[in-house]
């Protein structure tokens, strides 16, 4: 029986029951009045004609006792009337009428011996009759009753109509109720369920997300999530295989997220990996509703998690929401993500003066200029040194504490703050395969040498089974300044550093981004934003945009490109009052005295050349100071001419091979910095110097004057690497090296 019918039946069923309950009542409730009232009326009239038959009683005047009774005869609904005398023989009665009493006798002698009168309901001959006896007082007591016979059958008939009354409505009622209820059915379940499934059978099909869209009504809130979810799941799963298959077919591969956990299932048997970075992949915050859950901006959470949710791992990070330490047990553990929890978050608690030191002193004034040649001196301060130390200390115990119990785990550590991790977790758990890598440019011998502990940091950084870097030139200059500054002997065949037994292997992981396939379908039903819709938006007038996305960082080259804004502009006018360049400025690390110089420098020199070149509503450079959401970045790629990466050293530099991504129109140049990891990859950009001012400018002027199939071959070159060397592929590449490491079997030391 479909559900819409057992819904109506069970309704009529129930409201017909309620009904017929509430009939009943008011059948009752209106008989009790009726009877009441009878009762009422004949205590009246006995009263009355009692004062008339009383000394005709007593002067035993039959005669005109018989013609008074007589004269009542069908008066106001009287059936009878009957007079008897104090023994209870009946003395006169209304003429016709002969009711046959059976209780009469007991009901008159009850009424005189009581003297009160007395009322009683029978039934005679099928007819119902209400009785009213009156005893009748005379000078020496009581000399009689009076009885008074009234026909009762109105009753049962004002009974009748309202059973018939209460039947007929319940009939109209029923057909409302089922009209309504078929209404309510169809509006409010049958067309979120047939758009719930024609929304999943569209997704079968292969239609995409958008070709309809989720129930959003209140019943089917708690469910909807859950089924948006599964949706895009197997939108993906679709998208990865059809895309899997195109590859195999053309003698290539693309990594997935599920390709990425079936690898890690079976390289590691389903045993837990432990991750370690500095940077939480959910942070819980206080907000104006309560608590939210934040995912930050990181290319790491899209690497690492596919990794994690395949074992239930466990990710150590620090804490850095103020709601993080409302939302963990007392472990500090709580699973992740909220709402489909697959593996462990073990935060972290760093005080705010070890995150000064720690952090923003030996890692960010420290670490970091010295590891980008960008001429900014490094600063290297004692307390800084025994923060980071500690810092690094604190995490090695807590890996070291969720690590118990679990035989040869795997350690994915990630990036400069934890350079004396490995060591650390080495020396207590020997059976631990470890891996760090280095998400920052390595620097040559000479320019490592710098730092007062540059030999504690590489024999840290050398507990490491595995030590990987984004290309292969920062390998060499990790094994050139190991060579340097230790004792060891360097495998150069296998590029390996062999230090007091232990091996560490030194690889080249080129890290990259998703690359959106998945949302490919979305994409081309989505309104591609034009240049001129998005400097609306600004405020600002232009036809032609160049955009660039950088942290506010002295390493990203972002004075040195508004200075080849500015050539450019000077040596082709006529791109002036056309070309404007979106600058996206995230503020980064604005504790640091010289983030705070760099930010006042680019404002400052951004206010020069639009006062230099600015006519009425346009300005070729707009400076947007703040940060901004991966939805909101892709739309200005996606209507960008040109994307400048002008940074003057980067590791990696994933802007680049974001732009590219996000460009599935074939459309749009790379202007890419030489001084970059990407530009080893994206050969098809347009790789300049960023110190040659004159060229960026001719770099800018051929990016803009490209002849439209050259742009088209270039990015589909560009957009095929990016595809098939993804964040994925990345991650694969590390755990697959990490999991062929050869282990000492030694028994592994035990924390407490």
């Amino acid at each position: 029986m479909r559900i819409r019918y057992r819904l109506i039946i069970s309704l009529i069923i129930s409201i017909t029951l309620v009904a017929c309950l509430f009939a009943v009542f008011q059948i009752r409730s209106e008989n009790h009045v009726l009877r009441s009232a009878l009762d009422r009326h004949a205590q009246v009239l006995a009263q009355s004609l009692a004062e008339n038959v009383e000394p005709l009683l007593r002067d035993q005047a039959w005669d005109e006792l018989q013609a008074l009774l007589d004269r009542f005869e069908n008066r106001e609904g009287l059936a009878g009337v009957d007079v008897y005398d104090r023994d209870g023989k009946k003395v006169g009665m209304a003429s016709g009428v002969e009711p046959q009493l059976d209780a009469g006798p007991s009901l008159i002698r009850e009424a005189i011996s009581r003297d009160q009168g007395r009322s009683r309901f029978i039934t005679m001959g099928g007819v119902p009759f209400q009785v009213y006896v009156l005893p009748i007082n005379g000078d020496q007591g009581v000399e009689g009753a009076l009885a008074l016979f009234h026909n009762a059958s109105f009753i049962q008939a004002q009974s009748f109509r309202l059973w018939r009354d209460t039947f007929l409505r319940l009939l109209v009622e029923t057909f409302l109720i089922a009209l309504i209820c078929l209404l309510i059915i169809r509006v409010s379940i049958l067309e979120p369920v047939t758009k719930t499934a024609q929304w999943l059978r569209a997704l079968r099909t292969g239609k995409g997300l958008r070709s309809a869209t989720p129930p959003s009504e209140e019943l089917f809130r708690p469910i909807t999530q859950e089924v948006t979810q599964l949706a895009k799941s197997l939108e993906v799963a679709r998208t990865a295989i059809e895309e899997e298959v195109r590859l195999r077919e053309a003698g290539e591969a693309v990594w997935t997220p599920e390709r990425l956990r079936m690898q890690v299932r079976s390289r590691f048997s389903g045993k837990p990996i432990f991750a370690v970075s500095h940077r939480e992949p959910y942070m819980h915050v206080h907000n104006a509703k309560g608590i939210e859950c934040l995912v930050p901006a990181s290319g790491l959470v899209t690497s690492l998690e596919p990794i994690l949710r395949a074992c239930d791992g466990t990710w150590v990070a620090a804490g850095a929401g103020n709601a993080d330490r409302e939302t963990v047990d007392e472990h500090d553990r709580l699973r992740v993500p909220p709402n489909d929890p697959h593996y462990t978050l073990r935060r972290v608690w760093v005080s705010k003066e070890e995150e000064q030191g720690f952090y923003l002193g030996f890692a960010n004034e420290g670490l970091w200029p010295l590891c980008h040649i960008a001429h900014t001196r490094p600063t290297f301060r004692e307390a800084d040194w025994k923060q980071y130390k500690a810092v690094n200390q604190q995490f090695a115990k807590a890996v070291l504490q969720e690590m118990e119990g679990t035989p040869e785990p795997a350690v994915l550590i990630h990036d400069y703050h934890f350079a004396l991790l490995p060591r650390l977790v080495k020396e207590k758990r020997p059976d631990a395969r470890v891996a760090i890598f280095w998400h920052i440019p390595w620097p040559t011998a000479e320019g490592f040498g710098i730092c007062p502990w540059q030999r504690e940091l590489l024999d840290g950084l050398l507990g490491a089974d595995l030590a990987g870097f984004h290309i292969q030139s920062h390998c060499n200059n990790f094994l050139e300044t190991v060579d340097r500054a230790l004792e060891c002997r360097i495998e150069w065949d296998r590029f390996a550093v062999n230090r007091r037994g232990h091996f560490t292997l030194v690889r080249p992981f080129p890290v990259s981004v998703v690359f959106d396939s998945e949302n490919a379908g979305d994409s081309l039903l989505e309104t591609r934003p034009s240049a001129e819709d998005m400097f609306k938006e600004l405020g600002v007038a232009g036809t032609i945009m160049g955009v660039g996305v950088d942290r506010m960082d002295y390493t990203k080259g972002i004075v040195e490109r508004f200075r080849g804004i500015e050539r450019f502009l000077e040596k082709y006018p006529a791109y002036q009052g056309k070309f404007s360049f979106v600058q996206i400025g995230a503020p980064s690390r604005t504790d640091i005295q010289r983030y705070r110089n760099l930010v006042a420098e680019i404002e400052s020199e951004a206010q020069r050349i639009n006062g230099r070149f600015q006519k009425d509503a346009w300005k070729p450079i707009v400076l947007i100071k703040r940060h901004h959401s991966h939805e909101e970045i892709s739309r200005y790629y996606k209507a960008a001419d040109l994307c400048m990466v002008t940074s003057l050293h980067d590791g990696m530099n994933l802007v680049a091979k974001e732009f590219v991504a996000s460009r599935d129109d074939g459309q749009g140049v790379l202007i890419l910095s030489r001084f970059t990891g990407a530009c080893r990859e994206l050969r098809d950009a347009l790789v300049v110097n960023p110190y040659d001012t004159e060229l960026l400018a001719e770099g800018i002027h051929y990016a803009l004057d490209m002849d439209p199939e050259e742009k088209r071959l270039r990015m589909q070159r560009m957009r095929r690497v990016v595809r098939e060397h993804n964040i994925y592929r990345w991650a694969a590449s590390l755990v697959r090296e990490l999991s062929e490491v050869r282990l000492d079997k030694t028994e592994p030391l035990r924390i407490r």
